[in-house]
């Protein structure tokens, strides 16, 4: 079901212009960014293989035991240090990239938020709570090293949405010169979502809720699948849930935001038929990720599935591959990082509630970067996923049904 889009209202989505030097700036980092994930990863795990492993190996009688160890030898490498210097420079470069023409916008990113919710043309919703406790989690660093974090309100008198425009237009430079988006939709939901379509054809959730959402990119590719679907977005941060409410009823998304702690919300038991995140849960702590997890399974209806996509977990990845996750944990200010990943996946769903037999995970390649045929087979498991698929992104998704 197609919505109109109301071109009364200004899209907070479109509306930062840069200039011809910040856009050159903002592909610049996207393009160092891609190169220190990729290309200069590839030199550092050849140093790891053909040096500092061998050495090990031959003053121990054995390779390192964990991703610990491993980041014991490598710190002191040029090449490592090069390359976190570089990768952390150029996350810091992210988000200065846009923040000179967010600020010369911030006036107008307001007032067209306003609008929106004041118009509402879609007929979607935003509650706001003022009194929620942000968690520490959130509250006590700049998580990704964004300035200001997600929460912080610089007009609190006003429809402040400016964390928001930094979150989504930050996170366009972020994935720039990597192939995951695809129309301004994120690449986790869209590949999630047309996954489940192909694996499951009969499957049609009425009601779907994705926690964590921020400014939304990841929720909207849910209504592009499956249309006719009652659509939620939580997060504690309220700019970005004015951010992605805006964005929505100026494309026409009817998508239902509220401000809640996912920990503990406020629907109904037996309520959604699907439950999904994007990248959410390494940023809390691992008694928060538990407590949602319960949650999920109580807010979830029989014959509903939950389903997140995260990084995997480290006792499906090598040694190697942890020590280069680990990175995040130790300096982008992700400190629950690795200890999420060494969680049990299936022992805690298990705890959670979730039946060892309804448990699921799947590696689904990236959507906008396969080629369609490609990915129907791979949803469908008529074919094995490869390396090279989605141009080298996979996401690692968990879960259950109820």
């Amino acid at each position: 079901m197609d919505r109109e889009v109301d071109s009364n209202i200004q899209n907070v989505a479109t509306l930062v212009e840069s200039t011809h030097d910040e856009y050159n700036r903002q592909r610049f980092v996207s393009v160092l960014r891609k190169k220190v994930l990729v290309d200069f990863a590839k030199d550092m795990k050849d140093t790891y293989v053909h040096k500092v492993e061998p050495a090990v190996t031959a003053k121990e009688g054995r390779k390192p035991k964990d991703a610990r160890e491993i980041r014991k030898h490598m710190l002191h490498e040029p090449v490592y240090e090069a390359w976190s210097s570089l990768r952390y420079n150029a996350q810091l470069m992210t988000w200065w990239s846009v923040r000179e023409p967010i600020e010369r916008k911030a006036d107008a990113l307001i007032a067209a938020g306003a609008a929106a919710h004041a118009a509402n043309p879609a007929g979607g919703s935003l509650a706001l709570n003022p009194d929620l406790p942000i968690p520490d989690y959130v509250s006590t660093l700049d998580v990704h090293l964004m300035p200001g974090c997600f929460q912080t309100e610089f007009a609190p008198e006003a429809y402040d949405d400016i964390q928001g425009a930094m979150y989504h237009y930050g996170t366009q430079v972020f994935s720039g010169g990597l192939p995951h988006r695809i129309k301004g939709r994120g690449g986790v939901g869209t590949s999630i979502s047309n996954f489940l379509k192909l694996r499951y054809p009969e499957f049609k959730p009425q009601r779907i809720l994705d926690m964590g959402c921020t400014a939304g990119a990841n929720t909207f590719p849910y209504l592009d699948v499956y249309p006719d679907a009652e659509l939620h977005g939580i997060d504690v941060a309220a700019p970005v849930l004015r951010f992605g409410h805006a964005r929505a009823e100026a494309e026409g998304a009817r998508i239902h935001f509220s401000q809640q702690n996912a920990e503990t919300t406020n629907f109904p038991d037996n309520h959604f038929d699907l439950i999904s995140s994007s990248f959410f849960f390494h940023e809390l702590s691992v008694k928060a990720t538990k407590a949602v997890w319960k949650e999920c399974h109580r807010i979830l209806k029989p014959g509903g599935l939950m389903l997140h996509m995260e990084l995997p977990p480290s006792n499906m990845t090598d040694d190697y591959y942890n020590f280069y996750l680990d990175w995040d944990a130790f300096y982008n200010n992700e400190p629950h990082y690795a200890a999420f990943r060494n969680l049990d996946f299936a022992k805690t769903l298990e705890e959670s509630g979730f039946k060892k037999d309804k448990l699921e995970m799947f590696r689904i390649p990236n959507f906008a970067s396969t080629d369609p045929k490609e990915f129907a087979a791979v949803a469908k498991g008529e074919e094995t996923l490869r390396r090279d698929h989605g141009g080298g992104a996979v996401w690692f998704t968990f879960g259950g049904w109820k």
